[in-house]
Order: structure tokens, then sequence, then C-alpha cells
């Protein structure tokens, strides 16, 4: 199965646990998958369209994924919030 590797607060959302397996053939559908399992982040990862959010980039085997992107079975899917902020 692919490993879904979540960060930052989306960790915390899906219960203080950065990997999940998933069987998902696409990253949305691994996506789907886990806002279904891990109501918390329901609407972090994916707006109300049904599409990743801007400020989320996600990688499958470090490589910039998309909706469509195909998820192979030993593959590593990153889920990673933007992170903005700095010194004044």
């Amino acid at each position: 199965m692919a490993l879904i590797r979540l960060r930052g607060p989306l960790k915390d959302r899906a219960g203080g646990s950065a990997e999940h397996p998933t069987g998902a053939a696409t990253v949305i559908d691994a996506l789907r998958g886990l806002e279904g399992e891990f109501p918390d982040l329901a609407g972090w990862i994916l707006d109300e369209r049904g599409e990743i959010r801007r400020h989320i980039n996600v990688y499958v085997n470090g490589e910039r994924a998309h909706e469509q992107t195909p998820i192979g079975a030993e593959e590593r899917v990153e889920i990673l919030p933007a992170i903005s902020g700095g010194a004044a």
C-alpha cells in the first residue's frame, strides 16, 4: 500500500499520527479517503469544491502532484501545509 505522510497541524487533526496507508489509485481519492476517515481534516486539505486548497502542497515520491496524479502501491505521498510568517 502507498503511504500518506501528514505534516504540521494536519497530523494533529488526524489523531496525531503522521503516516496513513492508502489503497487509493489517485491523489484526490487518497485525500477524500483521509478526510472521510478523519472528519477533523475536512476543509483543511480539500476546499468546498473538492479540490486541493491553494496553501496545501502535495508530493508523490518528492515530485509535485495534483488531484489526478496516480499513486502506486509502494509510493509515498507527502501532504504539507504552506508555511508563512517570519521576523518583522
